[in-house]
């Protein structure tokens, strides 16, 4: 049965329409297929030959094919294994790929998007029942150019389409009615051109409708092959049973003993395959990509903090530590190419080189800052090879990157205004202010009576960079520490200071020249 996520019982139709983790390895073989021994005569019920058989072996041109296997549950990381795939089969112009799919069903969300995502393959599709291709299997090879059917040692099968909740609970009469005519509609469109798949795919679908061809219902030894009131489901042997006039194939394209066996029907012996693994990093793709927007926020709020605290601290390091996870986690669920990863590079180098040697104003850390969030944004949009912007633009693959990014901004916002709302009475807010290390003073809003008094009469005091400052660091003045900033250049760690002012979050001293270094009275 074709399952729904829990949440869509309660939004419209039009939501299925608008839902869209550095590229994971390609762990697979290129190896030229061995032709297996000629396979048994078919049956006389099977004798119209599927067009897709019949063409097989006149294509001896077809010379790179990916094979990329659909198993178990569809979910996000069999969508990321197969866009991976194709993907990489546009980059290196195959001509086929194979889909060996062997699944029970699985989110009709995620199914639409596979859906959409093969038809952006410009090549020869073709679906490979090895085994099942139940609920949103069914309509995954229904994409596809040709359906092709294990034969032994268990015929393969296909159908049972029907949504249902994720519990495997029906949904809201009203919801599935929509649900259900969305679904026939959009079968029957892809299937122009594809002989009766429309017809058989919406009988999968709908349990109350007829399955006719030509006006006549469609029986096998004078039995309806679907009663009404039932979900069609097919074996191999029913989906190549002849129908119609002339007699075609009811859905499928032909049937194989196994892969080696399909590829060398297909393709001929002469067809280079590369066969794609699930790795680890599909799954680890999806916990990422369900976290991104939390992790953006708070690392848009740790170097927040730790530029308000004036030095290249945990704070600073745990935003870039976040920022860079978000940014891996597109490349790790394969939806992007290389060229995000330069721009983020840059963008970290700038940063970097802002905090710890030119001290531009912040200058060069605000074009790293803009650069990373860029290349952010880059990576999370599923762009395909080739493909020009505009046209990327209009299929909305830059919608869910715009949300990712809304959301962590808008945690980041909250969180900050929280911290000055709440925190300028608490220990936290002391940590990060004009403080001494041990038992200072903390910053004038919001702190102790007396401390303001305390900072002004720091004014024209010297001491010595307890730090290097570049720009923030601490300096020792009076045998006690404070945070501090120089406004132009740096202090190297042991040079006399002397203190020019303060701010809510440090003392503003500059390097003392040779004749003012001198200790205070």
């Amino acid at each position: 049965m074709q399952r729904l996520p829990k949440r869509l019982p309660a939004v419209s139709l039009i939501a299925l329409l608008a839902l869209s983790g550095i590229p994971a390895g390609l762990y697979g073989r290129d190896d030229a297929k061995d032709p297996p021994a000629p396979a048994a005569a078919a049956p006389a019920s099977q004798a119209a030959a599927p067009s897709g058989a019949s063409a097989a072996v006149n294509a001896p041109s077809v010379k790179r094919v990916f094979v990329i296997p659909i198993r178990n549950e569809i979910a996000q990381p069999v969508q990321y294994l197969l866009r991976r795939g194709l993907k990489e089969a546009v980059a290196e112009h195959a001509d086929a790929v194979v889909l060996d799919i062997n699944t029970p069903g699985g989110a009709i969300d995620v199914t639409i998007e596979m859906m959409d995502d093969l038809k952006k393959f410009p090549g020869r599709t073709i679906a490979f029942v090895d085994n099942e291709a139940m609920s949103a299997g069914a309509f995954i090879s229904a994409v596809c150019d040709e359906i092709w059917f294990v034969d032994t040692p268990t015929e393969g099968i296909i159908g049972a389409a029907a949504p249902v909740q994720a519990t495997g609970q029906d949904i809201d009469a009203t919801m599935k009615e929509k649900l259900v005519s969305y679904l026939k509609v959009r079968m029957r469109a892809i299937s122009k051109g594809k002989g009766y798949r429309g017809e058989v795919v919406s009988a999968m679908i709908d349990a109350d409708m007829e399955l006719k061809i030509n006006g006549e219902e469609v029986k096998i030894d004078g039995k309806p092959i679907k009663e009404k009131g039932a979900l069609l489901s097919l074996t191999a042997t029913e989906a190549m049973f002849p129908v119609g006039t002339p007699p075609k194939p009811l859905l499928g394209s032909g049937e194989a003993r196994n892969l080696d066996d399909l590829l060398s029907k297909c393709f001929g012996p002469g067809a280079v395959s590369t066969e794609l693994k699930a790795t680890w990093s599909e799954g680890l793709a999806v916990i990422l990509n369900r976290l991104a927007p939390a992790m953006l926020g708070l690392g848009i709020f740790a170097l927040f903090i730790g530029f308000k605290s004036q030095g290249f601290g945990g704070f600073i390091a745990v935003g870039v530590v976040l920022l860079t996870v978000v940014f891996l986690s597109s490349y790790v669920s394969g939806l992007s190419g290389h060229e995000p990863v330069i721009v983020f590079c840059v963008g970290l180098v700038l940063l970097l080189a802002e905090i710890l040697f030119f001290h531009s104003a912040g200058f060069l850390g605000i074009i790293g800052f803009l650069l990373m969030i860029g290349s952010l944004f880059w990576a999370m949009a599923d762009l395909w090879p080739g493909e020009p912007i505009q046209v990327a633009w209009s299929a909305d693959a830059f919608v869910q990157p715009m949300i990712n990014l809304g959301a962590g901004l808008g945690i980041a916002l909250v969180l900050g205004a929280c911290l000055l709302r709440f925190l300028p009475h608490g220990w936290v807010w002391d940590r990060l202010t004009v403080n001494e290390t041990v038992g200072g003073s903390a910053q004038t809003a919001g702190s102790a009576p007396g401390t303001g008094k305390l900072l002004k009469q720091l004014v024209g005091r010297r001491g010595v960079a307890a730090t290097a400052l570049r720009p923030g660091g601490q300096v020792e003045v009076d045998g006690r520490r404070y945070e501090a900033e120089v406004k132009l250049g740096a202090i190297d760690a042991g040079a006399p200071i002397i203190v020019l002012g303060h701010g809510d979050f440090a003392l503003v001293v500059e390097q003392a020249r040779d004749e003012t270094a001198k200790p205070n009275a």
